[in-house]
């Protein structure tokens, strides 16, 4: 927890834990007060057995909210992270002041679904660290990114090698609430304002979710972040910071 003002939760994507948005949190707490949770099987949240969905893991939010006293926050996450946000301004409308969604999809098609079980072969051959840094961080960064910043490049691999690692069982649990996530029907049910962002270059979680998810969510806008593929707050951190920050001050106070 960081900063003062309105609660902003942010949620973790894939494999991460709360550290994720440590260039964003920096900016973001100087208006509001940051709370980057860990979701189970990550950081210092509990690791239970069983299969669990992204509708699941919203319901953890929420109950981190009550235990936490936070009536209503708002709401922000990237990819795996978008996916629970989702979720969660569906089904616990009066918790969500705003919600955040970045490179963010309704539900996952047979694209992703090949993409990601990729993923869950080479982190059982190498671990989750190198996994990410191998086979996940070239779906988020442009080719333009490996070729100009290679040390920023090899700086966020040395930050992904310096986290308490995720465990294979555990990144599979997680990564298997990926493959079956499916809000599409629940979209209407969303009443927060909402700020829908992707990479142009994004592949994984294209602009071919775009219509889906502004026709499906009523008070929502689009915004596109030129350049970047799936993670435009690594890729273009100040364009990120400046252009989400603006979305979520519009909206403060409206809690």
């Amino acid at each position: 927890q960081q900063g003062t003002g309105e609660p902003l939760i942010l949620i973790p994507y894939l494999a991460a834990d709360h550290a994720c948005y440590a260039f964003q949190v920096p900016e973001y707490a100087k208006h509001f007060t940051c709370i980057s949770v860990d979701l189970r099987g990550t950081g210092e949240s509990d690791k239970p057995q069983g299969a669990y969905t992204t509708e699941q893991l919203a319901d953890d939010v929420a109950a981190f909210m009550q235990a936490a006293g936070i009536g209503k926050a708002h709401v922000s996450g990237l990819s795996l992270g978008g996916a629970i946000g989702l979720w969660l301004a569906a089904k616990y409308p009066d918790k969500v002041a705003s919600l955040s969604l970045h490179s963010c999809w309704p539900k996952s098609d047979s694209y992703q679904r090949t993409v990601v079980e990729s993923w869950q072969d080479l982190a059982k051959a190498v671990g989750v660290p190198e996994m990410i840094i191998r086979a996940i961080f070239p779906w988020c960064f442009t080719p333009e990114l490996y070729a100009e910043r290679p040390d920023y490049v090899d700086s966020l691999a040395t930050f992904v090698r310096s986290r308490p690692p995720q465990s294979v069982p555990d990144f599979i649990q997680q990564s298997n609430a990926v493959l079956a996530h499916d809000v599409e029907a629940h979209l209407g049910r969303i009443t927060a304002p909402t700020q829908i962002t992707f990479g142009r270059h994004d592949q994984l979680t294209s602009t071919r979710f775009a219509d889906r998810l502004k026709s499906g969510i009523r008070n929502s806008e689009l915004l596109i972040f030129e350049g970047c593929a799936h993670a435009p707050l690594y890729e273009n951190v100040a364009e990120f910071n400046q252009k989400t920050l603006t979305f979520l001050q519009r909206h403060a106070g409206a809690s």
